[in-house]
């Protein structure tokens, strides 16, 4: 990609041997969409990626993936921001583009995919009897593992890769802490070794989220609305540009305020003092659309994220039409602390550390 973390990792693999490596720069950079934003950062973005792999010898070809990644991440993004829901982008870039369209344009040419993520990958021994696994390195099961670095550590966005996807992922980071990647690029003297990290949804890097969404979907005037009383605190310029639990951007003094909800059809949202907010979080929601990596869980005490970052909290999981979690179209999930930001659309990622499960979509409050 251009940055740190990618660059470490193809000189770990370098430095392993017995690899044959070649590297690919993903172009999806929408600049006929996007050109209102000036110049293209992903020319900068591939010219430290040609740096990186001359100083490697290796080579780099460019893979344009524009359409792809509008059709498979943008159209969903926009879809679920149009029905009221919270999306998770970086999620669906993962599975549909970085190990997906990337998987399709490449085809037999690569056994194995390596990227900078932070996370690990446990493989079990190999089948006694040859079998199509063999074609991924002869494993039975991949499990998806936390990285050492719990703040770095994005077993979140990768948690709804397939079994197959991620027999052939490689993640050089797996064991290694941001510290020690910086150190790394030090060591190695690489030419973004001071490059800071880029930050935005997925490949759009510089790109702020609310510019983003305001190129699609537009500004409209509405009001703020306290949800104890119904009157109007202030103005907002679209409800879509808001999330459960979010408190920057709402423009409102005397607080902290955090929005509790919101209508799109009416372009309101609703916003809580922090003062009262607390009587409004939530320990139970359930969560549809099931992906599991290795399959259903056998136990119903296990961990789960609700965002990416450090925090892991116990929860309690359980199938609401009864019966095995195996056959769970959808599970109830009861946390062991309430969280002020659970918002439908959100994905609710499960582990049973060190291991991440697979995840599912939060769902509406009342749906059956």
């Amino acid at each position: 990609s251009g940055g740190v973390d990618s660059a470490v990792a193809l000189h770990t693999l370098r430095r392993q041997g017995g690899h044959r490596l070649r590297a690919y720069y993903l172009k999806i950079w929408l600049e006929d969409d996007l050109a209102f934003l000036g110049n293209c950062p992903w020319e900068e973005d591939l010219a430290y990626a040609r740096a990186v792999c001359a100083a490697a010898d290796v080579p780099l070809e460019v893979v344009p993936l524009q359409r792809e990644y509008y059709d498979r991440v943008v159209s969903y993004t926009l879809a679920e921001l149009r029905n009221g829901f919270t999306p998770s982008p970086d999620i669906f870039c993962n599975q549909r583009i970085k190990f997906g369209a990337f998987f399709d344009a490449i085809g037999e040419r690569a056994d194995r995919i390596a990227t900078g993520h932070y996370a690990g990958i446990e493989r079990d021994a190999l089948r006694e009897a040859p079998d199509r696994s063999e074609r991924f390195g002869g494993h039975r099961t991949a499990r998806l593992l936390m990285a050492p670095d719990t703040v770095k550590d994005q077993t979140y966005f990768l948690s709804h890769l397939s079994q197959e996807q991620l027999q052939r992922a490689e993640f050089p980071l797996g064991t290694m802490t941001k510290a020690e990647v910086r150190a790394r690029a030090a060591e190695l003297d690489l030419s973004n070794k001071d490059r800071p990290d880029s930050q935005g949804i997925c490949f759009l890097g510089r790109i702020k989220y609310p510019d983003f969404v305001r190129h699609y979907l537009g500004s409209a005037d509405g009001p703020i609305l306290e949800a104890e009383s119904g009157r109007e605190l202030g103005r907002h310029t679209g409800a879509w540009f808001y999330t459960i639990g979010q408190r920057q951007g709402l423009g409102l003094g005397n607080g902290p305020w955090y929005v509790t909800g919101r209508d799109i059809g009416n372009n309101t949202i609703t916003v809580a003092h922090g003062t009262a907010v607390a009587e409004r979080a939530r320990r139970h929601f359930t969560i549809g659309e099931l992906s599991w990596i290795t399959g259903p869980p056998e136990q119903s005490r296990l961990k789960l994220k609700v965002r990416h970052g450090p925090a892991l909290i116990g929860c309690t999981v359980s199938n609401p039409a009864g019966g095995d979690l195996a056959a769970a179209e959808r599970l109830d999930i009861t946390m062991d602390e309430a969280d002020r930001g659970i918002a439908p659309g959100q994905f609710a990622v499960l582990y049973d550390p060190p291991y991440c499960l697979g995840a599912g979509k939060i769902l509406p409050e009342g749906v059956l």
